[in-house]
């Protein structure tokens, strides 16, 4: 729910380096969630049938390079991670830690208050434009998402909507599972992130990360089927 700018990469470059070179295994995170692999899903997202009235910026100064996709039963795009740490405030998320913060989130848990992005893994959609409307698409609040680095798989849910003309940004929890450095001021990749987003889906309560991976699995299974 913010417009990050390229401010951030200069001052974390060296950061973002240092991460670069980690080790894949250096969050402790596993290859993937489900039985569905990476490379099994990456082989489906190799080419881009361009549904967005446009492309999309990674940051506020950079040009518009990023589509959105379709594909049978989803949609995709392929961009950096920047970290979302909006929602409930915690010691991780916090004023104090994220000058970007904001106390709420776009889609709320059961209980109605924001999500956690220091422990959901949640993926911030554009909010809707002329470029792209992902409601129109089928993706609503609490849909599942597989992310993809580094051959690993997260799924996650819609979480947060973001700028209009901007793409990529995850939450903490995302990042951290996925072994990007979770820092929302410093931390973040500035690419080889896949988001797949799959159409007409919700996890209910959308704050169960199980659920979003039960859910999700299946649904993997179904697009390597039907693509």
């Amino acid at each position: 729910m913010r417009s990050r700018t390229l401010t951030l990469t200069a001052a974390a470059g060296a950061a973002l380096l240092a991460t670069a070179v980690l080790p894949a295994n250096a969050s402790g995170a596993s290859t993937r969630e489900g039985s569905v692999s990476a490379a099994d899903l990456l082989a489906k997202v190799t080419s881009c049938s361009q549904i967005s009235n446009g492309k999309y910026k990674t940051d506020d100064e950079t040009s518009a390079s990023v589509p959105v996709c379709g594909k049978n039963g989803a949609v995709f795009w392929k961009a950096d991670m920047d970290i979302d740490c909006d929602g409930q405030r915690t010691a991780k998320c916090s004023e104090d830690t994220d000058p970007w913060y904001q106390d709420d989130t776009a889609f709320h848990q059961s209980d109605g208050k924001p999500l956690r992005a220091d422990a959901l893994p949640y993926v911030v959609v554009p909010s809707s434009s002329s470029l792209w409307n992902y409601g129109s698409a089928g993706i609503k609040g609490g849909g599942v998402v597989a992310v993809i680095y580094q051959n690993k798989v997260e799924y996650a849910v819609v979480g947060d909507t973001g700028p209009t003309k901007i793409i990529g940004e995850a939450s903490y929890a995302t990042a951290k599972a996925l072994g990007i450095d979770p820092d929302p001021e410093n931390g973040g990749t500035d690419s080889g992130v896949t988001y797949i987003l799959f159409k007409n889906s919700q996890v209910s309560p959308i704050e169960s990360h199980s659920a979003a991976v039960d859910l999700g699995d299946r649904l993997a299974q179904t697009f390597i089927r039907n693509n």
